[in-house]
């Protein structure tokens, strides 16, 4: 039986990133992976998504000016290609050149430090669960006879679908639901809440779904699937909205309820490891066997491929290196983005949370882009940010709306996580013309402001 310094159970965005942090570390690895490489990002998430949507885009933009056919086979060969060519990089054979083993299959805990995988057996010193989460199916009658789409399958498919009913109304239902539509899929999206994106600033969240309403996907708001049935053009959905029942018919189905930890059949309850919805981790990513920690999906809190590369690192760091004091993870400065067009993105607090915590004295500043000239030069384009400040002009909560909003975000996220007041970013030159701009421009309203509130200036302003 070989001996390991680190076995990684799971080689998406958290496991590889913490394989080549240990490798960095001249430590022994082995990679243990049921499926290929790569996980969920690569073969099932941002990587075929983001392909999709710029497809989408390109032809949105091309019927602007012509009337175009769609070739969905092609379409979605395309997007398989893509996340081949992503895949290249992450390969088991990458993985053995940069120093790791290498197994394919399902590991299963023997003992606290044994795990067998088949008929072999590994022995780690440390070891990292990152095997991620799967698409979540609710048991709604009807629903598991009718063979429903998720984001695992349906970038398999080799045509695409007249029509699609999608269930809920998350990140993946709006970024598909509109590159599809784009492409000549009539969409409807049923939501049970009042509203889409539920973790999104309430404002930003109605202005996504009306952009997309404005495109021709159709919302069922605060309804409830009931039940579902093959029928012989498809797929029928029975729906129930207050008292008032109903069906939608479409051609398929796609599941985007949320997802659920990767945790049957590994045998954490043989060896103790406590499981609640997901693996149960400290702020040292250490799971209930000290020796064993988690990262990613299957830890939570945040399932985004930015947060299980952050996890990743500080998990395989703790795990391998002797340090007196290990490293714990931040959820301070979380951020992420909605990759619709445009773009939504987040970093912190929505108002609404911002005045829970700190009450009347918080600061909140907005901005159009119609007062941005680069946005004038693009017709059709639009966006909006939303600022949320302590007194000290500190960010506390950010949104934008608007074209790369996810690279916008990032400047703020840099203010945000520095402690760095979002006024100084007024005295930064900015490239003109530029998105970044509006940046710029919104510092400036936050300069001001800091100055008219300032007492003195007050007194001065006020005539006394």
């Amino acid at each position: 039986m070989k001996n390991y310094d680190l076995i990684v159970i799971g080689s998406g965005a958290g496991g590889l990133t913490a394989t080549f942090t240990a490798l960095g570390f001249g430590k022994s690895v082995l990679v243990i992976e049921k499926d290929r490489p790569g996980g969920e990002c690569t073969w099932s998430g941002c990587i075929p998504s983001k392909s999709l949507i710029n497809q989408a885009k390109a032809v949105h933009t091309a019927r602007k000016f012509a009337d175009i056919q769609v070739d969905g086979a092609s379409i979605m060969a395309n997007v398989r290609a893509v996340s081949e060519r992503i895949y290249e990089h992450e390969t088991p054979e990458v993985l053995q050149k940069a120093g790791a083993d290498y197994l394919n299959g399902e590991a299963v805990f023997v003992d606290a430090h044994t795990l067998a995988v088949g008929d072999q057996r590994v022995r780690g010193k440390k070891i990292i669960l990152a095997t991620g989460s799967a698409p979540l199916l609710p048991p709604i009658p009807g629903l598991s006879e009718v063979a429903p789409l998720t984001n695992e399958n349906i970038f398999q498919l080799e045509q695409l679908p007249e029509s699609l009913l999608i269930l809920g109304g998350g990140v993946i239902s709006m970024e598909l639901a509109q590159a599809l539509n784009r492409l000549g899929v009539r969409c409807t999206v049923v939501e049970m809440l009042p509203e889409v994106l539920g973790r999104e600033e309430p404002e930003f969240a109605a202005l996504m779904r009306e952009k997309l309403a404005s495109e021709g996907v159709v919302f069922q708001l605060d309804t409830k699937a009931t039940r579902v049935e093959k029928t012989a053009q498809g797929i029928r959905l029975h729906t129930v909205r207050g008292t008032q029942e109903s069906t939608l018919d479409a051609e398929q189905i796609l599941v985007a309820l949320g997802r659920a930890p990767n945790i049957k059949g590994m045998g954490l309850d043989t060896v103790g490891i406590q499981v609640d919805k997901g693996v149960v981790v400290n702020k040292h990513l250490q799971t209930s066997l000290p020796h064993v920690y988690a990262c990613g999906d299957v830890a939570g809190p945040y399932l985004l491929s930015h947060m299980a590369n952050y996890q990743g690192k500080i998990a395989a760091m703790n795990a391998v290196l002797p340090l007196p004091v290990k490293r714990s993870v931040n959820y301070q400065h979380v951020t992420w983005a909605t990759f619709t067009d445009p773009e939504l993105a987040r970093a912190g607090m929505t108002e609404t949370e911002a005045r829970a915590q700190y009450g009347d004295r918080i600061r909140v500043y907005h901005y159009d882009f119609a007062k941005l000239d680069r946005a004038q030069t693009k017709a059709g384009d639009m966006g909006r940010i939303k600022l949320i400040t302590d007194h000290r002009a500190r960010v506390l909560g950010a949104h934008i709306i608007a074209e790369r909003a996810g690279d916008l975000i990032a400047e703020v996220q840099v203010l945000k996580t520095l402690g760095i007041p979002f006024s100084k970013l007024q005295g930064v030159i900015h490239p003109y013309p530029s998105y970044a701009d509006a940046l710029r421009q919104l510092s400036q309203q936050v300069f001001l402001d800091r100055i008219f509130q300032h007492p003195v200036v007050k007194l001065f302003r006020s005539g006394k």
